[in-house]
């Protein structure tokens, strides 16, 4: 699967429901993240496919890279058939990363 049609069914899941796991709520409460679920949404909506794991024990995910609030955040999301998981968001660490947040170094 392409990163376009996992982008696709990202959202496709997106548009019909978005379900935030125990998990993610913990990490985007996290005084140091405190990431707005409209920040995730736009990523969702409008970020891009950096990561693709369709071996995930979850089932097929990816992590996104989108922008809000004039920074960059990372989303790992599950599309399924009725809704979008989110699994976790975070805002990634300059030094864990690329320049551009696009790649782990």
């Amino acid at each position: 699967m392409t990163s376009n049609s996992i982008l696709k069914r990202v959202r496709d899941a997106a548009r019909k429901r978005i379900l935030f796991l125990p998990h993610t709520i913990r990490q985007i409460s996290r005084p140091e993240r405190m990431i707005p679920t409209g920040e995730i949404k736009d990523a969702v909506m409008n970020g891009e496919v950096i990561e693709d794991y369709p071996e995930d024990a979850r089932g097929h995910s990816c992590l996104l890279l989108g922008s809000g609030n004039e920074r960059f955040i990372h989303v790992v999301c599950a599309p399924k058939d009725d809704y979008l998981a989110i699994i976790t968001a975070y805002l990634p660490a300059p030094d864990q990363w690329t320049d551009d947040l696009k790649q782990r170094l």
